[in-house]
């Protein structure tokens, strides 16, 4: 049987974030069992180019695999390869850029469900790219939002961002001038940016807010300050292992004793309903995601499931 080609466009027509917090959601329940492993990214660099590569085994689904992308200055490309686990044959070569954006968006969505408050209508986000887009495709799925500030550094294509996402998502959604003023009085947060340094005052939180912290993948990078750390009194990562390697929000504030690795808990335990999201109305919740492989192979074997259904696809030859 020959792997199948899938392109990004066929992953477009198949998936949306619908199906993807529902396939992301038996993801991290099957972590929590033991039925799924995840290895943390990889990465190596040569002049002008890096290469990152993260893979998984998913025993609930029958298959393992892999994600690896290439990064350089102009532009990055993604690739998810699904194995069959009994006969060990590649199944199924998939583009997976638009496939990260929502399985990103997704782990969100599943932390918001668990973490912020069931009353949850205001959001901030910071960000206009494409993961920034369907992290709040997710959060509008997950809760009745009625109203979404967003920031960025250009407030012309802000506000671009604002008037596309206030009819995709049928929601109002403003561009803000203020990063501060973007994150006060919200009930959730969204960071969604490559920003290398903290985009707000952790001071002008609310009691009771949620964040979904999910830009920076790197020690490089931070997108929340040490203050709002200090104020989470639940943080959730997709994975501390991982984020151990590479969650630049919580190395410094680790060394510095703000928090503790100990502290913070795995959405997988999280979903099983072995830890708490949260605990009453008045906590600051803090997800952390950095992108985990088992999450990408899921999506992947879906993808494939669905490609075959609706006879999409290009037959490799092998």
């Amino acid at each position: 049987m020959a792997a199948l080609y899938i392109t990004e466009d066929d992953v477009r027509s198949l998936m949306d974030m619908e199906k993807s917090i529902l396939i992301t959601h038996k993801v991290f329940k099957e972590l929590a069992a033991g039925r799924a492993n995840n290895e943390p990214r990889q990465r190596v660099k040569a002049p002008g180019i890096m290469l990152h590569t993260m893979s998984a085994a998913s025993e609930y689904l029958g298959y393992v695999g892999w994600k690896a992308y290439t990064t350089t200055r102009d532009a990055a490309q993604f690739h998810v390869a699904i194995y069959d686990q009994e006969t060990g044959e590649m199944r199924a070569l998939i583009e997976g850029d638009f496939l990260g954006q929502l399985r990103t968006g997704a782990a969100s969505g599943v932390a918001t469900e668990y973490m912020a408050r069931p009353d949850s209508k205001v959001v901030g986000l910071f960000g206009t790219g494409l993961q920034a887009r369907t992290q709040l495709q997710a959060i509008c799925l997950t809760r009745k939002i009625e109203f979404v500030s967003v920031y960025s550094r250009n407030f012309e294509h802000c506000s671009k961002f604002a008037e596309e996402m206030t009819e995709l998502c049928d929601v109002e959604v403003t561009a803000s001038h203020s990063p501060d003023e973007t994150a006060a009085e919200k009930d959730i947060v969204i960071c969604a940016t490559s920003s290398k340094t903290p985009l707000f005052d952790g001071r002008v939180l609310d009691e009771g807010t949620h964040l979904n912290v999910i830009g920076s993948n790197h020690r490089s990078r931070r997108e929340i300050d040490r203050t709002t750390i200090k104020r989470a009194d639940v943080i959730v990562c997709d994975d501390i292992e991982q984020c151990k390697i590479e969650a630049g929000d919580f190395m410094q504030p680790v060394d510095e004793g703000i928090t503790d690795w100990r502290l913070m808990h795995n959405l997988c335990e999280i979903v099983a309903e072995r830890e708490t999201g949260r605990a009453t109305d008045d906590q600051v919740t803090l997800f952390k995601s950095v992108g985990l492989a088992v999450e990408d192979i899921a999506m992947g074997v879906k993808v494939y499931e669905l490609a075959l259904e609706e006879g999409l696809g290009v037959d490799l030859p092998f």
